[in-house]
C-alpha cells in the first residue's frame, strides 16, 4: 500500500464507504455527491479502482443481493482503508498549513508595503 497522494477519485470512493457499505451505483451516486460533482466515475472505472483497492486491504467485498434481476456487489471500507484516509488527510492537512501561512505573509506584506 502506498501512502502517496490518493488520487481524487480514489478518496472519494473511500470517503463515500465511510457511511457503510454501498453496491457499485450508490458509490457513483455518492462520489458525484460528495465531491459536489466534480468527481463522475464511469462504471468501469470504479470497478477498477475498486479492484485495486481490494487488493491493497482498503476495501473488502460485503456481499451480494438480486435486486429487480440484477446482481447488486456490496464494498465497505477495511481498517486499512479509514487509517489511510486519515493519513491522507493529515497530509492534505499540512499543505493547507503551509499554504496559509504563505497567504498571511504576503496578506501582511502587501498591507505592510501599501501603508
Amino acid at each position: 500500500m502506498s501512502s502517496g497522494e490518493l488520487r481524487e477519485p480514489v478518496f472519494w470512493i473511500l470517503t463515500s464507504l465511510t457511511g457503510g457499505r454501498q453496491h457499485g451505483y450508490a458509490i457513483i451516486q455518492a462520489v458525484s455527491d460528495l465531491s459536489e460533482g466534480r468527481v463522475a466515475l464511469a462504471v468501469t472505472t470504479l470497478y477498477a479502482s475498486l479492484e485495486r483497492l481490494q487488493k491493497d486491504g482498503l476495501v473488502q467485498g460485503d456481499g451480494d443481493e438480486v435486486v429487480s434481476g440484477r446482481l447488486r456487489r456490496y464494498f465497505a471500507i477495511t481498517t486499512e482503508g479509514e487509517q489511510r484516509l486519515a493519513d491522507e488527510a493529515a497530509r492534505l492537512d499540512a499543505k493547507l498549513r503551509v499554504l496559509r501561512t504563505r497567504l498571511g505573509r504576503a496578506t501582511t506584506a502587501t498591507a505592510g508595503g501599501a501603508a
